[in-house]
């Protein structure tokens, strides 16, 4: 069986947070809950930087054999929060302007440290002091005054967005699932207004140019009727189809006899982003924990099967990209019944897929 991972983005009921439910989570599993950062990144209104990456709260589930579960921020979760409020205490980030400064602060600070002194390693290692600011901030600058982090009280109810990660499952899934997710609705976790579920599935079977080019095949335009069968969020941000140069780069000259990483060279020429449908980064520009390709389009579930059933057709989509032969073209963005034919995906699911699909 492929190896999934799944990803729910809930919000959590006013008066709780997202420690609440790993800590749920970790008395279900006879586990720990072990705080940690979690590394994400919003727009930006200060002239000159457009982007701000942010070092947000979040909590490890650990059990005998590893970690179960973390618990995390999600920036793209805005409309249910009261903007206004204070933050609980003791709940803070760090913000830098540069990923690579925020990757070196996460390696070397304690999740457990006050705002006050969290940052006090990385002052000792550019040899500066923290700096005291209005509002309760703190700030870390080198010898030449340049800002490399600052620690800011958290953002009115951040606490309250809770996006569930489970650690890569093989086998039992729905039961893990179903423990993890009675844990969110035993608290009254619901969707969040822009929430969505996303799936990652290993990628490595997919080093294979004649395999990538059939999966670009098999999708490129059946993006409407994927987001139907599946009732994508409308409120979901940061989703789209992938860029027109990627279907032109796999249907190039020779690409599909490429050695891998000849292909993987071309592919990462595109500049490929992970907010797409289906998320083919993390194919091409592998990390050490993320090597997967990543479905976006699911809406929140708070119960498993209906998560499975997506995974089932992710799978069937890769087993079919998989298969030597020539795949004819698609059929056409309406003819989900024709096109689901294709691929070896069991009846239950297709079916039960094929009954909630939204209306054309």
């Amino acid at each position: 069986m492929w190896t999934l991972g799944v990803e729910i983005e809930l919000i959590a009921p006013r008066g709780l947070t997202r420690r609440d439910l790993a800590t749920a989570i970790a008395a279900r599993e006879g586990g720990e809950v072990e705080p940690c950062f979690h590394l994400d990144s919003e727009p930006s209104k200060v002239p000159g930087k457009p982007i701000f990456h942010n070092l947000g709260p979040a909590f490890r589930v650990t059990g005998p054999r590893g970690w179960l579960a973390r618990v995390t921020d999600d920036l793209t979760l805005q409309d249910d929060l009261d903007r206004q409020a204070r933050p609980p205490p003791g709940w803070y980030r760090i913000v830098s302007d540069d990923a690579r400064l925020l990757r070196l602060v996460d390696h070397n600070v304690d999740p457990r440290a006050p705002l006050e002194q969290v940052l006090d390693p990385i002052a000792a290692l550019f040899g500066t002091e923290v700096e005291a600011a209005p509002g309760g901030l703190r700030r870390v600058a080198d010898a030449t005054g340049l800002a490399v982090a600052l620690a800011a009280p958290l953002p009115g109810e951040r606490e309250r967005p809770a996006e569930l990660v489970t650690s890569p499952m093989r086998s039992d899934r729905a039961a893990r699932l179903d423990r993890m997710l009675s844990c969110a609705r035993a608290l009254g976790f619901t969707a969040p207004a822009e929430g969505a579920t996303h799936l990652h599935l290993d990628a490595r079977p997919l080093h294979d140019a004649a395999a990538v080019q059939r999966l670009v095949h098999l999708v490129s335009g059946m993006e409407p009727g994927l987001r139907r069968l599946l009732r994508t969020n409308p409120r979901c941000r940061r989703l789209g189809p992938w860029p027109d140069a990627l279907r032109a780069t796999v249907d190039g000259p020779g690409f599909a006899a490429l050695p891998w990483e000849e292909a993987r060279t071309r592919l990462a020429s595109l500049g490929l982003s992970k907010y797409v449908d289906l998320n083919l980064k993390n194919l091409v520009h592998p990390l050490p924990d993320k090597h997967t390709i990543e479905w976006r389009i699911l809406p929140v579930h708070l119960d498993p099967e209906p998560v499975l059933d997506a995974a089932a057709l992710l799978t069937a989509l890769v087993e079919r990209a998989l298969e030597p032969q020539t795949i004819p073209l698609n059929p056409g963005p309406h003819d989900l019944r024709r096109w689901l034919d294709r691929l070896p995906l069991a009846p239950a699911p297709r079916r039960r897929l094929l009954d909630g699909a939204a209306p054309a």
